[in-house]
């Protein structure tokens, strides 16, 4: 378990830069460009998600299974291997999906959806394919032998290199093609970052080959087959991923104007904050789960896809049960420059709510794909992208963007529970109900004393500082922990600095209560 908590605790940070950072970059830009030029922004970063995902091939986390596979299996010499030769197969697809969406797929979208504005942008999108998968694939290397730290780096340095050209681009009068063009120099900065790291300190952890190592062509298609074959239904399923959140952004720029899709692009990743902990248990939980069914630990598969549920409702219920109750003051305080972008808070309130239900399908997704049925959440998502895609189609021309956010909350909803049932099916683990009726009462008290608040930043501030306090008494009181839970906490406590004596004496009253 301190394996899946520390590696779950650092990619939580490495999700929390991406997120922070992401939402950073979003809200400059809607600040800067204003919302017709942001909704020209907005429907080309489904496209970047997209090509990015296609490029990558799915390599990423058949990378992170098969390296923490055969590490657990001590066949070293196919670890470096699967690296190598993944390595291969990504730089094609990156060069080859970057031509396609330079030549083919932009001036296509921008001729269906009538706005040829946004050409120029998304061709811009195609030249980020070729550092993205080179990004890919060294991320899925460090999370195979669980060094998410090295993850963390990258997505920092993303972070940075793209926020600051972004919106020196954007200043000097390059608008929305400048503003992608951050994103290029992003991906290309943390391509450098990745390389580095891989040569100077991943020797420890990927060996070198044996002497009398010898990889025929012949192995390397088969091994080529075996990464391609986990990787295509973990494609479709990324895609299918991506599409949930992007199909009715797609839609919306055909039928509403730029203005309106701007507004629900400034709901968005407000909504989205959520899955930085979702995510985060989802990565570190395939390698950790993969690693455990190879080698047949019953007890433990079970032990993690338990505790991956409640490290991770733990904090999704509060927090989407928050942002959705000050909705409005959220946006008024992030656009104070442009308070027009707070008409998208009623689309907010409905994404965030469907992000609860998404946040569990991811944590399934993942436990699946690691005990290596990738189809199963595949099948689901597609379905789910099909259900948004036709809702969408229909109720965004009645409804506008609320009508986008709904038929998306219905998706995820149609989703969550499929998935869940077959997840503990297949691992022969109890839900947690107990636990997770506690949660959703201690967010119920919650949210009754977020209605007593003024729904302005005063009110949001009382709430941000309050809040978390009542629902960790709440927890505490109907005895939510065990002994467990609080000696892993505790394990980290020292980490947190000067917080760390105060978050001890905390332990200490819970543990009076377990």
């Amino acid at each position: 378990m301190s394996k899946l908590a520390r590696g779950s605790f650092l990619i939580l940070i490495g999700n929390i830069i991406f997120r922070v950072g992401g939402s950073i970059y979003r809200i400059l830009m809607a600040l800067l460009l204003g919302s017709a030029a942001y909704g020209v922004l907005t429907a080309t970063l489904p496209f970047q998600g997209v090509f990015q995902i296609l490029a990558a091939g799915g390599l990423p986390p058949a990378i992170a299974k098969y390296i923490s596979q055969y590490t657990a299996l001590e066949e070293e010499d196919l670890v470096r291997q699967t690296v190598y030769t993944s390595l291969k197969i990504m730089i094609f697809l990156g060069l080859f999906f970057g031509l396609i969406m330079v030549f083919f797929v932009a001036p296509s979208y921008a001729f269906w959806a009538g706005k040829p504005e946004i050409l120029l942008p998304l061709q811009a999108v195609g030249l980020i394919t070729p550092f993205s998968v080179i990004v890919g694939a060294f991320r899925g290397t460090f999370q195979g032998v669980y060094k998410m730290e090295y993850i963390l780096y990258t997505r920092a340095v993303e972070q940075i290199f793209m926020i600051l050209f972004a919106t020196a681009l954007v200043i000097i009068g390059l608008s929305v093609f400048g503003a992608v063009l951050g994103s290029v120099i992003g991906f290309a900065a943390s391509a450098v970052v990745s390389i580095i790291i891989f040569k100077k300190y991943m020797w420890k952890y990927i060996p070198q080959p044996s002497k009398d190592f010898i990889f025929p062509l012949k192995k390397e298609l088969a091994l080529a087959k075996q990464l391609v074959t986990f990787s295509i239904p973990v494609t479709i399923t990324a895609l299918a991923e991506m599409a949930i959140y992007s199909v009715c952004t797609i839609i919306m720029y055909k039928f509403l104007a730029s203005t309106a899709v701007g507004y629900f692009g400034a709901a968005d990743p407000i909504a989205r904050l959520p899955l930085m902990i979702s995510t985060s248990i989802a990565t570190t939980i395939l390698p950790a789960s993969a690693a455990a069914f190879s080698t047949k630990n019953k007890g433990l598969l079970s032990h993690y896809v338990s505790q991956a549920y409640k490290y991770g409702m733990i904090l999704v219920i509060p927090m989407c049960i928050g942002i959705a109750m000050f909705a409005k003051p959220i946006m008024s305080v992030i656009y104070f420059a442009k308070l027009d972008f707070t008409l998208g808070s009623t689309a907010l309130i409905i994404l965030v709510i469907g992000m609860t239900f998404y946040s569990l399908f991811v944590i399934s997704s993942s436990i699946i794909q690691g005990i290596g049925n990738p189809r199963i959440p595949m099948y689901v998502l597609i379905g789910g992208t099909i259900i948004a895609a036709i809702l969408g189609w229909f109720m965004i021309p009645i409804y506008g963007i609320e009508g986008g956010a709904l038929a998306t909350t219905i998706a995820t909803f149609v989703m969550m529970v499929p998935i869940l049932i077959i997840t503990f099916k297949m691992t022969k683990v109890t839900p947690p109900y107990l636990f997770f009726g506690k949660l959703v009462l201690a967010s119920a008290i919650m949210a009754l004393f977020i209605l007593l608040l003024p729904q302005n930043t005063i009110g949001l501030v009382i709430g941000i500082v309050i809040c978390p306090i009542i629902y960790l008494i709440i927890l505490i009181l109907l005895k939510t922990f065990t002994q467990e839970d609080i000696s892993g906490i505790r394990r980290f406590s020292n980490k947190f600095g000067p917080l760390s004596s105060l978050i001890n004496k905390v332990l200490d009253i819970m543990e009076r209560f377990t």
